[in-house]
């Protein structure tokens, strides 16, 4: 039996009035999602907002934003991962919520504009995620960063991002990463779980949606079982730095999070788990509906980084 938090009736309702996407050519539903209206939100204040540009390969660079809260620092830094499929989505869409990152936290974020498939496919966007944490690393003390207290974390896809970067430091031999913020992550690219059923069609992320997705990010088939494309059949995630993962309760991929939560437990590494009672795919991205989901999501956040003393 499905149970919906109001403010998430409320935002199927609209959501479940949109085209459905996996029917459209992925620059037509950009520039659909270009046109839409945006809710005004009231931001947080921070001490400062900035966006620079990081070096990436092929002589690229993508934009980042760095959310610096009030105070003294230095400051852990937090390198955050937007949402949208490896296809859509900017570090607009979670601006509201990493400003409530980084003044909970009181930690610098680092939200990175990685770049997004089908025009770049895997692995670009591990290896831009993975650049950004180098940069970060080696930059981050110049606005104010303790780069001996990293994390790293996102949502969705962002989530797929973060928790592959930690396994990309530990077969590379760093930077040191002290910790993982996994919300709602997609683990697992075959999409086999029973909440790909329970939750199919019609509660944030459809089912039809996630397979085009996938099919625009991955190369091939040989692709789908790729560790760093889908994490839950690694060989191996030991060494691996201590996680939060956090679940929606009603969304399509509830149970490959927490599955994955399970297995990196079973090798050694400190996990903790939440499911958001009453929620659906998509809600941190959406501060005007879900602020207060959002405020008690940010709190275990936060609880979660001292108890690991990040």
């Amino acid at each position: 039996m499905v149970s919906l938090d109001p403010q998430a009736e409320k935002y199927l309702q609209a959501f479940n009035q949109m085209p459905p996407i996996h029917k459209m050519d992925p620059k037509t539903v950009r520039d659909l999602l270009s046109k839409a209206p945006r809710t005004t939100v009231k931001l947080e204040p921070l001490s400062k907002v900035e966006d620079l540009m990081l070096p990436v390969s092929q002589d690229e660079e993508i934009k980042c934003r760095v959310y610096i809260p009030e105070g003294q620092g230095p400051f852990p830094l937090f390198i955050y991962f937007h949402g949208g499929g490896w296809v859509l989505g900017d570090i607009e869409s979670t601006d509201a919520s990493c400003r409530m990152i980084a003044n909970k936290t009181d930690s610098i974020v680092v939200s990175v504009n990685y770049r997004l498939a089908p025009e770049y496919k895997f692995p670009t966007a591990v290896e831009d995620a993975y650049e950004a944490l180098e940069w970060v690393y080696e930059k981050g003390s110049s606005f104010n960063g303790d780069v001996s207290r990293l994390a790293v974390g996102g949502d969705s896809v962002g989530g797929n991002l973060a928790t592959v970067v930690t396994m990309m430091a530990r077969d590379r031999k760093g930077p040191d990463i002290a910790a993982q913020v996994l919300l709602y992550p997609p683990t697992n690219l075959e999409f086999n779980t029973e909440s790909h059923k329970t939750f199919a069609k019609g509660f944030g992320l459809d089912r039809e949606q996630l397979i085009w997705f996938r099919d625009h990010y991955i190369r091939n088939e040989d692709d789908r079982s790729n560790e760093y494309a889908s994490p839950l059949v690694a060989v191996n995630l030991s060494g691996l730095p201590p996680a939060l993962v956090i679940t929606a309760e009603n969304d399509v991929l509830r149970d490959e999070g927490r599955a994955y939560a399970d297995r990196l437990r079973r090798f050694g590494v400190q996990v903790e788990y939440a499911c958001e009672p009453g929620m659906v795919h998509g809600y941190f991205g959406h501060m005007a509906i879900f602020s207060k989901n959002i405020e008690t999501t940010v709190s275990k956040i936060n609880e979660f980084l001292r108890r690991v003393e990040y």
